[in-house]
Protein backbone atom coordinates (compact mmCIF):
# COMPACT_ATOMS: atom_id res chain seq x y z
CA UNK A 1 0.00 0.00 0.00
CA UNK A 2 1.19 3.13 -0.60
CA UNK A 3 3.39 5.07 1.74
CA UNK A 4 2.29 7.97 3.83
CA UNK A 5 5.32 9.83 2.76
CA UNK A 6 4.64 9.17 -1.46
CA UNK A 7 2.94 12.38 -0.79
CA UNK A 8 3.48 15.85 -0.55
CA UNK A 9 5.30 16.17 3.21
CA UNK A 10 2.78 16.07 5.99
CA UNK A 11 1.71 19.89 6.93
CA UNK A 12 3.15 21.46 10.09
CA UNK A 13 1.31 21.67 13.35
CA UNK A 14 -1.67 23.68 13.79
CA UNK A 15 -1.99 27.40 13.58
CA UNK A 16 -0.58 29.52 16.58
CA UNK A 17 -2.72 29.37 19.22
CA UNK A 18 -2.12 30.79 22.74
CA UNK A 19 -1.55 28.86 25.56
CA UNK A 20 -4.59 30.49 27.63
CA UNK A 21 -7.00 29.40 24.48
CA UNK A 22 -7.82 25.41 26.03
CA UNK A 23 -9.90 24.90 23.09
CA UNK A 24 -10.75 26.67 19.98
CA UNK A 25 -14.26 28.41 19.23
CA UNK A 26 -15.39 29.32 15.84
CA UNK A 27 -18.48 31.25 16.86
CA UNK A 28 -20.11 34.18 14.74
CA UNK A 29 -22.74 36.56 14.87
CA UNK A 30 -26.00 36.74 12.61
CA UNK A 31 -25.92 37.22 8.84
CA UNK A 32 -23.10 38.73 7.85
CA UNK A 33 -20.80 35.79 9.15
CA UNK A 34 -18.48 36.96 11.37
CA UNK A 35 -14.66 35.94 11.00
CA UNK A 36 -12.85 33.97 13.28
CA UNK A 37 -8.86 33.46 13.33
CA UNK A 38 -7.48 30.88 15.53
CA UNK A 39 -5.51 33.84 17.65
CA UNK A 40 -8.71 35.21 18.18
CA UNK A 41 -10.45 32.25 19.60
CA UNK A 42 -11.14 31.20 23.23
CA UNK A 43 -13.51 28.29 24.69
CA UNK A 44 -15.51 26.79 22.42
CA UNK A 45 -19.20 27.79 22.33
CA UNK A 46 -22.98 26.95 21.11
CA UNK A 47 -23.00 27.50 16.60
CA UNK A 48 -24.29 30.50 16.23
CA UNK A 49 -24.14 29.67 12.15
CA UNK A 50 -23.20 30.92 10.03
CA UNK A 51 -19.73 30.32 11.04
CA UNK A 52 -17.08 31.89 8.72
CA UNK A 53 -13.12 30.26 9.69
CA UNK A 54 -9.65 30.53 8.15
CA UNK A 55 -9.10 27.09 7.13
CA UNK A 56 -5.35 26.96 5.93
CA UNK A 57 -5.75 30.24 4.24
CA UNK A 58 -8.92 29.03 2.85
CA UNK A 59 -11.97 31.43 4.12
CA UNK A 60 -15.00 28.66 4.97
CA UNK A 61 -18.13 29.72 5.83
CA UNK A 62 -20.70 27.41 7.50
CA UNK A 63 -24.44 28.28 7.19
CA UNK A 64 -25.30 24.66 9.87
CA UNK A 65 -23.77 21.90 11.40
CA UNK A 66 -22.87 19.25 8.34
CA UNK A 67 -24.95 16.41 7.70
CA UNK A 68 -23.59 14.74 5.28
CA UNK A 69 -19.62 14.14 5.58
CA UNK A 70 -16.78 12.32 3.96
CA UNK A 71 -13.82 11.64 6.00
CA UNK A 72 -10.20 11.48 4.78
CA UNK A 73 -7.55 9.47 6.84
CA UNK A 74 -8.14 7.80 9.81
CA UNK A 75 -7.43 11.29 12.58
CA UNK A 76 -10.40 12.85 10.73
CA UNK A 77 -13.02 9.57 11.13
CA UNK A 78 -11.61 9.62 14.57
CA UNK A 79 -12.10 13.04 15.37
CA UNK A 80 -15.80 12.23 14.66
CA UNK A 81 -16.61 9.34 16.00
CA UNK A 82 -15.28 10.45 19.40
CA UNK A 83 -17.73 13.73 19.21
CA UNK A 84 -20.39 11.11 18.57
CA UNK A 85 -21.13 12.30 15.32
CA UNK A 86 -20.79 8.84 13.78
CA UNK A 87 -24.58 9.71 12.39
CA UNK A 88 -22.88 12.30 10.06
CA UNK A 89 -20.50 10.25 8.19
CA UNK A 90 -21.45 8.82 4.96
CA UNK A 91 -18.41 7.64 3.60
CA UNK A 92 -14.42 7.49 4.76
CA UNK A 93 -11.38 6.97 2.74
CA UNK A 94 -7.59 6.38 2.88
CA UNK A 95 -7.88 5.17 5.98
CA UNK A 96 -4.39 4.15 8.40
CA UNK A 97 -5.93 0.89 10.21
CA UNK A 98 -8.75 0.19 11.84
CA UNK A 99 -10.78 2.01 13.65
CA UNK A 100 -10.47 1.53 17.77
CA UNK A 101 -13.37 -0.50 18.50
CA UNK A 102 -14.56 1.49 21.48
CA UNK A 103 -15.12 4.46 18.77
CA UNK A 104 -17.36 2.79 16.42
CA UNK A 105 -17.61 3.23 13.17
CA UNK A 106 -17.73 0.04 11.95
CA UNK A 107 -20.74 0.59 9.59
CA UNK A 108 -19.46 3.67 7.72
CA UNK A 109 -18.43 2.73 4.26
CA UNK A 110 -14.87 2.80 3.18
CA UNK A 111 -15.05 4.19 -0.27
CA UNK A 112 -11.51 4.09 -1.13
CA UNK A 113 -8.52 2.87 0.34
CA UNK A 114 -5.89 5.95 -0.71
CA UNK A 115 -7.48 9.30 -1.50
CA UNK A 116 -10.76 9.17 -3.62
CA UNK A 117 -10.98 10.76 -6.91
CA UNK A 118 -13.46 13.93 -6.96
CA UNK A 119 -16.05 11.44 -9.12
CA UNK A 120 -16.58 8.95 -6.26
CA UNK A 121 -16.66 11.90 -3.86
CA UNK A 122 -19.50 13.67 -5.46
CA UNK A 123 -21.39 10.28 -6.55
CA UNK A 124 -21.47 10.28 -2.09
CA UNK A 125 -23.43 13.89 -2.69
CA UNK A 126 -21.19 15.43 0.84
CA UNK A 127 -22.06 18.94 2.18
CA UNK A 128 -18.82 18.33 3.88
CA UNK A 129 -15.08 16.70 3.53
CA UNK A 130 -13.14 16.79 6.50
CA UNK A 131 -9.51 15.98 5.30
CA UNK A 132 -6.44 15.22 7.17
CA UNK A 133 -4.11 16.43 4.89
CA UNK A 134 -3.88 19.33 3.02
CA UNK A 135 -2.70 17.60 0.03
CA UNK A 136 -5.90 15.34 -0.25
CA UNK A 137 -7.80 18.00 -1.86
CA UNK A 138 -5.87 18.71 -5.39
CA UNK A 139 -7.23 18.02 -8.94
CA UNK A 140 -6.01 14.85 -8.62
CA UNK A 141 -7.61 13.95 -5.54
CA UNK A 142 -10.83 14.62 -3.50
CA UNK A 143 -10.47 18.09 -5.60
CA UNK A 144 -9.62 21.56 -5.79
CA UNK A 145 -11.24 23.64 -2.55
CA UNK A 146 -12.19 26.42 -4.61
CA UNK A 147 -13.99 23.65 -7.30
CA UNK A 148 -15.97 21.95 -4.26
CA UNK A 149 -16.94 25.27 -2.81
CA UNK A 150 -18.22 26.23 -6.21
CA UNK A 151 -20.45 22.95 -6.12
CA UNK A 152 -21.51 23.70 -2.37
CA UNK A 153 -19.71 21.46 -0.71
CA UNK A 154 -17.28 22.82 2.33
CA UNK A 155 -14.09 21.54 2.75
CA UNK A 156 -11.76 22.04 5.89
CA UNK A 157 -8.33 20.35 6.52
CA UNK A 158 -7.01 19.18 9.93
CA UNK A 159 -5.62 22.64 11.65
CA UNK A 160 -2.29 20.55 12.08
CA UNK A 161 -1.73 19.53 8.23
CA UNK A 162 -1.99 23.33 6.70
CA UNK A 163 1.22 23.23 4.47
CA UNK A 164 1.57 27.19 4.61
CA UNK A 165 4.34 28.16 6.91
CA UNK A 166 2.55 31.09 8.32
CA UNK A 167 -0.58 28.98 9.49
CA UNK A 168 2.06 26.47 11.22
CA UNK A 169 3.71 27.21 14.77
CA UNK A 170 7.07 26.10 15.23
CA UNK A 171 6.30 22.81 17.03
CA UNK A 172 2.41 21.05 18.06
CA UNK A 173 0.90 20.79 21.48
CA UNK A 174 -1.18 19.41 23.12
CA UNK A 175 -2.87 22.89 23.32
CA UNK A 176 -2.76 23.00 19.60
CA UNK A 177 -4.93 19.58 19.71
CA UNK A 178 -7.47 20.40 21.96
CA UNK A 179 -7.84 23.78 20.09
CA UNK A 180 -8.50 21.36 16.79
CA UNK A 181 -10.81 19.43 18.76
CA UNK A 182 -13.04 22.34 19.97
CA UNK A 183 -12.94 24.14 16.77
CA UNK A 184 -14.75 20.63 14.98
CA UNK A 185 -17.12 21.13 18.08
CA UNK A 186 -18.11 24.06 16.91
CA UNK A 187 -17.95 23.73 13.18
CA UNK A 188 -21.02 20.94 14.34
CA UNK A 189 -22.41 22.64 17.15
CA UNK A 190 -21.26 19.86 19.66
CA UNK A 191 -19.75 21.80 22.15
CA UNK A 192 -20.84 20.17 25.46
CA UNK A 193 -18.93 17.03 23.88
CA UNK A 194 -16.08 18.69 22.91
CA UNK A 195 -15.39 20.24 26.25
CA UNK A 196 -16.02 16.97 28.25
CA UNK A 197 -13.44 14.84 26.08
CA UNK A 198 -10.52 17.60 26.38
CA UNK A 199 -11.20 17.83 29.65
CA UNK A 200 -11.03 14.25 30.09
CA UNK A 201 -7.92 14.16 27.98
CA UNK A 202 -6.37 16.87 30.01
CA UNK A 203 -6.32 14.65 33.01
CA UNK A 204 -4.89 11.37 31.41
CA UNK A 205 -2.34 13.37 30.44
CA UNK A 206 -1.37 14.89 34.03
CA UNK A 207 -1.48 11.24 35.11
CA UNK A 208 1.34 10.52 33.11
CA UNK A 209 4.66 10.05 34.64
CA UNK A 210 7.99 11.27 32.04
CA UNK A 211 10.71 8.65 32.11
CA UNK A 212 14.12 9.95 32.32
CA UNK A 213 17.32 9.97 30.39
CA UNK A 214 15.97 7.19 27.98
CA UNK A 215 16.51 7.77 24.53
CA UNK A 216 13.98 6.66 21.28
CA UNK A 217 13.81 6.78 17.42
CA UNK A 218 10.25 6.59 16.07
CA UNK A 219 10.22 4.71 13.49
CA UNK A 220 7.29 5.10 10.74
CA UNK A 221 8.53 3.37 7.76
CA UNK A 222 11.33 2.49 5.21
CA UNK A 223 14.31 0.31 5.34
CA UNK A 224 16.35 1.32 2.98
CA UNK A 225 15.81 4.76 4.49
CA UNK A 226 14.34 5.11 7.50
CA UNK A 227 11.11 8.23 7.75
CA UNK A 228 10.88 8.99 11.87
CA UNK A 229 8.95 11.22 13.64
CA UNK A 230 11.07 14.55 13.59
CA UNK A 231 11.10 17.36 15.72
CA UNK A 232 7.83 19.73 15.33
CA UNK A 233 5.02 17.11 14.91
CA UNK A 234 3.00 14.73 17.04
CA UNK A 235 5.69 11.98 17.61
CA UNK A 236 8.07 14.94 19.17
CA UNK A 237 5.20 16.12 21.36
CA UNK A 238 3.78 12.40 21.82
CA UNK A 239 7.77 11.35 23.21
CA UNK A 240 7.98 14.65 24.98
CA UNK A 241 4.77 13.98 26.90
CA UNK A 242 6.79 10.43 28.04
CA UNK A 243 10.17 12.14 28.60
CA UNK A 244 11.40 10.34 25.75
CA UNK A 245 14.66 12.05 24.48
CA UNK A 246 13.56 11.79 20.69
CA UNK A 247 17.32 11.40 18.62
CA UNK A 248 15.59 13.17 15.88
CA UNK A 249 14.56 16.37 17.40
CA UNK A 250 16.92 18.53 15.88
CA UNK A 251 15.17 18.18 12.56
CA UNK A 252 12.68 20.27 12.32
CA UNK A 253 9.85 18.72 10.52
CA UNK A 254 7.13 16.97 11.47
CA UNK A 255 8.38 13.40 9.81
CA UNK A 256 11.59 13.38 7.91
CA UNK A 257 13.64 10.95 6.03
CA UNK A 258 16.23 10.09 8.63
CA UNK A 259 19.73 7.22 7.79
CA UNK A 260 20.56 4.71 9.29
CA UNK A 261 24.32 5.95 10.22
CA UNK A 262 22.97 8.43 12.43
CA UNK A 263 20.20 5.55 14.35
CA UNK A 264 23.27 3.73 14.95
CA UNK A 265 25.57 6.80 16.19
CA UNK A 266 22.54 7.57 18.87
CA UNK A 267 21.90 3.77 19.48
CA UNK A 268 18.49 4.51 20.99
CA UNK A 269 17.38 2.89 24.53
CA UNK A 270 14.10 2.53 22.77
CA UNK A 271 12.10 1.78 19.47
CA UNK A 272 8.76 3.21 18.80
CA UNK A 273 7.56 1.01 16.03
CA UNK A 274 4.51 2.74 14.55
CA UNK A 275 2.07 -0.07 13.27
CA UNK A 276 0.00 0.70 9.58
CA UNK A 277 -1.97 -1.29 7.00
CA UNK A 278 1.15 -0.70 5.06
CA UNK A 279 3.58 -1.86 7.44
CA UNK A 280 3.49 -4.36 10.54
CA UNK A 281 5.28 -4.17 14.21
CA UNK A 282 7.29 -7.47 12.35
CA UNK A 283 7.74 -6.13 8.98
CA UNK A 284 10.05 -3.44 10.83
CA UNK A 285 11.61 -5.59 13.24
CA UNK A 286 12.46 -7.97 10.70
CA UNK A 287 14.52 -4.85 8.86
CA UNK A 288 16.28 -3.63 12.10
CA UNK A 289 17.43 -7.20 12.71
CA UNK A 290 18.45 -7.84 9.16
CA UNK A 291 20.51 -4.65 9.06
CA UNK A 292 24.38 -5.90 10.47
CA UNK A 293 24.37 -2.26 11.63
CA UNK A 294 21.21 -1.93 13.41
CA UNK A 295 21.04 -5.68 14.33
CA UNK A 296 23.60 -4.64 17.19
CA UNK A 297 21.72 -2.02 18.63
CA UNK A 298 21.09 -2.02 22.51
CA UNK A 299 17.18 -1.26 21.54
CA UNK A 300 17.24 -4.17 19.02
CA UNK A 301 19.43 -6.97 20.97
CA UNK A 302 17.59 -6.50 23.93
CA UNK A 303 13.66 -6.21 21.88
CA UNK A 304 12.82 -3.01 23.82
CA UNK A 305 10.26 -1.88 21.44
CA UNK A 306 7.06 0.20 22.25
CA UNK A 307 4.43 0.02 19.48
CA UNK A 308 1.68 3.08 18.07
CA UNK A 309 -1.23 2.63 15.66
CA UNK A 310 -0.11 5.48 12.76
CA UNK A 311 -3.17 7.64 13.17
CA UNK A 312 -1.64 8.17 16.91
CA UNK A 313 1.27 9.93 15.44
CA UNK A 314 -0.82 12.66 13.55
CA UNK A 315 -3.01 15.47 15.49
CA UNK A 316 -6.37 14.18 16.64
CA UNK A 317 -8.11 12.48 19.28
CA UNK A 318 -5.84 9.89 20.03
CA UNK A 319 -2.33 11.54 20.93
CA UNK A 320 -3.18 11.17 24.08
CA UNK A 321 -4.10 7.66 24.14
CA UNK A 322 -0.60 7.26 22.34
CA UNK A 323 1.69 8.85 25.20
CA UNK A 324 -0.48 7.09 27.59
CA UNK A 325 0.08 3.69 26.13
CA UNK A 326 3.99 4.22 25.29
CA UNK A 327 4.34 5.13 28.95
CA UNK A 328 2.45 1.90 29.89
CA UNK A 329 5.10 -0.25 27.74
CA UNK A 330 8.12 1.65 28.78
CA UNK A 331 6.93 0.40 32.36
CA UNK A 332 6.49 -2.55 31.42
CA UNK A 333 10.25 -2.97 29.86
CA UNK A 334 11.69 -1.84 33.06
CA UNK A 335 12.70 1.78 31.99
Amino acid sequence: MTSPFSVPRLARPLAAIGVAASLFAVSACASPAASVSPKESATPTAASYPLTLDNCGTEVTIEKAPERVLTIKSTTTEMLLALGLEDALIGRAFPDGPLPEDLGGADVPVISDKVPGQEAVLNLEPDFIYAGWESNFSADGAGERADLQSLGVNTYVSPAACQEPEYAPESLSFDDVFAHIGEVGSIFNVTDAATELVDTQKTQLKAIKPVEDVTALWYSSGSDTPYVGAGSGAPQMIMDAVGLTNIAADVDESWTSFNWEAVVDANPDVIVLVVSDWGSAEKKIGVLESNPATAKLDAVVNKRYVTVPFATGEAGVRNVEAATSISTQLEALGL
